[in-house]
């Protein structure tokens, strides 16, 4: 393997652009093709980027497989195209970044990484947060026990707009907090529970669009979409009884990108919204007098973080899996496949009124998660 790799961006929308950005700019990468349906995309890109005349822009992802010595390819398509995608790629010989989720089905995520090892070819997910200068600190506040006793975490995670029209709130905006919960706990949760309102794209018994904001079940016992629930409240629980909450609305104008953990010594916040300090360590804890409790030893600390753009941070961890020959430590097809199936249980959940669904160690085995 030569230290320069071929490499294709498949999918230059929104997020897309920005991968081709990061894979430009490194040294390591030779971008030799930019695929994407819309031909008003590629011209803008072309033009942005000042690409080379040897660049492929193509609309179709065939003429990828007429590219001599191509390496590796980054998804950033819907979710839905992922698995049909990411399979011939392996077919074709390239290792693969994908953009979350890896896919929406737990039982193709992980025939996936099973593909994925058969054929030794890395497969990673672009799970961004996970590469974020301040989750991996936090994540070494957590584990050192500088909060002592964890007893629960929240976050909170809202806009207004954009909303999506092939998946809810729960399916676009949770992947993010659950991964750095996961990461921080350094472990995935046992039980979830979810409950979901539908205002925008509900389906009413008269087949009617919109509605009220009445508590609705946003899928049936089969799965069947009967409306995008625009707001979700989440419960996660995790082995050792920890519980998370979490709070998704994508029609909210009150941005919001908040996680905290609260433990018996303080409390560990990731506000991404606050640039002066994103990541800050609250100490406080109770004195007992008598019959009352005294908050004593509060202090904040602004923790330091180390320089870093987390997209081009997955990028170069991308490259460096190709050229070691060795799968993500933070962020493989495994760990992709696991968010995954905390994503199903959670839509069992929310179509069941908020029941709770509990999660194998490793494996989701219900077929009715792998019916979604």
């Amino acid at each position: 393997m030569t230290n320069q790799i071929k490499i294709a961006v498949i999918g230059v929308g929104r997020w897309g652009v920005h991968l081709l950005r990061n894979f430009l700019a490194h040294p390591q990468v030779d971008v030799v093709a930019v695929v994407d349906p819309h031909p008003e995309r590629l011209a803008a890109v072309k033009q942005q980027f000042n690409l080379d005349e040897n660049v492929i822009l193509t609309t179709q992802w065939e003429d990828l497989k007429k590219v001599p010595g191509l390496t590796g390819v980054a998804i950033a398509t819907p979710a839905t195209t992922h698995y049909a995608l990411i399979k011939d790629s392996f077919q074709q010989g390239y290792h693969v970044l994908a953009e979350k989720p890896l896919t929406l089905n737990p039982a193709e995520c992980q025939e996936l990484c099973q593909l994925a090892e058969q054929h030794h070819l890395i497969l990673m997910v672009d799970h961004t947060y996970l590469f974020h200068p301040a989750v991996e600190r936090g994540k070494t506040v957590v584990q050192a026990g500088k909060l002592g006793d964890l007893r629960y975490g929240y976050a909170t995670r809202t806009h207004l707009g954009p909303v999506r029209q092939d998946v809810d709130a729960l399916w676009d905006l949770a992947i993010h907090d659950i991964a750095i919960f996961n990461a921080w706990l350094d472990q995935i949760p046992v039980q979830v529970q979810a409950t979901g309102t539908v205002w925008l794209q509900g389906v009413g018994e008269l087949g009617e669009q919109g509605g009220r904001g009445a508590e609705v079940s946003p899928y049936t016992d089969s799965a069947v979409p009967q409306g995008l629930a625009d707001l979700v409240w989440l419960t996660l629980t995790y082995p050792d009884g920890f519980q998370a909450y979490i709070h998704l609305c994508w029609l909210n104008p009150d941005k919001q990108r908040r996680l905290g953990i609260v433990g018996s010594l303080g409390s560990l916040i990731f506000d991404e919204m606050s640039i002066s300090s994103p990541l800050t360590l609250l100490h406080g804890e109770f004195e007992q007098q008598g019959n009352q409790f005294i908050p004593v030893n509060q202090r904040q600390i602004v923790l330091e973080l180390e320089p870093g753009e987390p997209l081009g941070r997955v990028c170069s961890s991308f490259v460096a899996s190709i050229l070691n020959n060795t799968p993500s430590e933070i962020s493989s097809g495994w760990v992709g496949t696991e968010l995954v199936e905390i994503l199903a249980a959670l839509t069992l959940s929310l179509s069941q009124g908020g029941k709770p669904v509990f999660l194998s160690d490793r494996i989701v085995k219900d077929q009715k998660f792998q019916e979604y």
